[in-house]
């Protein structure tokens, strides 16, 4: 089990957090973490994903009006 401080909404403090036991096989690497103050629970994103790329080009330019004269 790994230790962690956060903060607990229902506690209203920082209290360590625990990572239970992990029957998905992540290890000490578990999402899932218990406040050992009052058991609430946390779960912790820990992926990473790459941002869309944006394709920025430069503004086109429109053909100067023409006026009958």
């Amino acid at each position: 089990m790994s230790d962690r401080e956060l903060y607990c909404d229902t506690c209203e403090g920082v209290q360590p957090f625990e990572a239970p036991p992990c029957v998905d096989g992540h290890g000490a690497d578990c999402p899932e973490l218990a406040c050992t103050g009052c058991g609430a629970a946390v779960l912790i994103a820990t992926f990473t994903f790459s941002a869309p790329r944006l394709d920025v080009q430069a503004p086109r330019r429109s053909a100067p009006h023409r006026r009958a004269a």
